[in-house]
């Protein structure tokens, strides 16, 4: 095991932040300090001080009992407010695009704008259709947990996803419905579920104030501001996520069958993309190398592999390795990726500000206290070239163990 400390950023920033809810229990507790004169002063409110008459306090809370370990952090001792909402009298209804079965950073922010339209009386109810790996609804703002399954939804379907939120709309009959205004199915689901409600939503909104909502138009330059519509396709950022409560996610069913529409369409299934191909701030899976990286050729193997995305810091671009076009950061491309693996990169500011809108950060190299290994969610320490080796032969394993099954 690593024997480097990782840090809570989330913990540390509560600590000191003296209005927030959970400040209180973020304070490490002292039981002695030195005073400004050098004389150790000692907590009297302390458990198991000893005063000056020999008496030791009694711990009466059972905080030092069960075997429990002193050490354990603030964080996982405080447990979030819990937010119920027994009775709604409203509901917002949010579809998030659910991209690999899992809530993205925009389906958060949705859920955050929802949060706030909801109030207290109102309740955020969540469609998600077909299967998903998502195990924190709760934390992510979502009141009601609607599951719409069925081999009808799987794929390229958007005229049965039209007709199983209309079925929702009847049932719920909600306040808004807020859909993402993104090119991974919330634009379109969106679009053509606002022509069969015959609704002129509101899209690209950026902002939800005062009734009002502010979306992006003229090609991005100007906002286009209008009464809050009771259909929103918001962009990403468009509010703050939920992070300070806890929500129930309570199940609920439709009333009523999903009726199976004739689809029009006929999905073929994925097609098959060279990831070289694709533009670098619309990739999902990126994996970028630094001056960390000695054998490029290996480096071009393993990206092949996994199926990922090429890029480069600033210093691999300019010693030649890698075209201008695949160059991360604020004097490159901003990428927002779901998953970025960064190769033996340091990581400079100017970097750190290019993928600071990527979901998961994976950091390869051998200095432990770079400020890319702080930054990333996953470290792995070591030779690169051993590495990326190992992820090759990883990958052919696996993929000839799943032609086996197969078989």
């Amino acid at each position: 095991m690593s024997d480097i400390i990782r840090r809570d950023p989330r913990a540390e920033w509560i600590a000191r932040n003296r209005l927030h809810p959970l400040h209180a229990a973020m304070q490490v507790k002292q039981d002695s300090w030195m005073g400004p004169n050098g004389v150790i002063r000692k907590n009297p409110h302390a458990l198991g001080f000893i005063g000056p008459n020999g008496l030791k306090r009694i711990d009466r809370s059972g905080a030092q009992q069960g075997g429990g370990s002193s050490k354990r952090s603030a964080a996982a001792e405080v447990q979030l407010p819990l937010h119920q909402v027994t009775a709604p009298a409203f509901y917002i209804a949010v579809v998030p695009d659910m991209v690999g079965g899992r809530l993205s950073s925009h389906d958060r922010d949705l859920l955050g704008l929802a949060h706030s339209l909801a109030g207290s009386d109102g309740a955020v109810l969540a469609v998600v259709f077909g299967e998903h790996k998502e195990s924190n609804f709760t934390g992510n703002g979502v009141d009601r947990l609607l599951l719409i399954d069925g081999e009808q939804f799987e794929g390229y379907a958007p005229e049965q996803r039209v007709q199983g939120l209309r079925a929702v709309d009847n049932q719920f009959s909600p306040r808004h419905w807020l859909l993402p205004d993104s090119r991974t199915g919330g634009g379109e689901l969106g679009r053509r579920f606002a022509a069969a409600l015959g609704e002129r939503p509101a899209t690209r909104v950026w902002q939800v104030k005062d009734g009002l909502s502010s979306g992006r138009a003229g090609a991005g330059q100007q906002d286009l501001v209008r009464n809050l519509p009771r259909l929103i396709l918001a962009a990403a950022e468009c509010a703050e996520p939920v992070s300070e409560t806890r929500h129930e996610a309570l199940p609920v069913e439709l009333s009523t069958g999903v009726a199976r529409s004739l689809s029009r369409i006929e999905d073929l299934g994925p097609v098959a993309v060279d990831p070289a191909a694709i533009a670098m701030a619309e990739a999902e899976f990126i994996v970028s190398g630094g001056n960390g990286v000695k054998d490029w050729a290996l480096f071009h193997r393993a990206t092949a592999a996994l199926g990922a995305t090429e890029g480069a810091s600033r210093v691999a671009v300019d010693d030649g390795f890698m075209p201008r076009n695949r160059q991360v950061g604020a004097t490159g491309t901003w990428v927002t990726a779901r998953v970025y693996v960064a190769v033996g990169i340091s990581g400079a500011i100017q970097h750190l500000q290019g993928i600071g809108a990527c979901d998961k950060v994976v950091a390869i190299n051998m200095d432990p206290g770079c400020d890319m290994i702080k930054r990333a969610d996953l470290s792995v320490i070591g030779d690169s070239a051993a590495i990326l080796q190992a992820l090759i032969e990883a990958v052919d394993n696996f993929r000839n163990g799943a032609r086996r099954d197969a078989a």
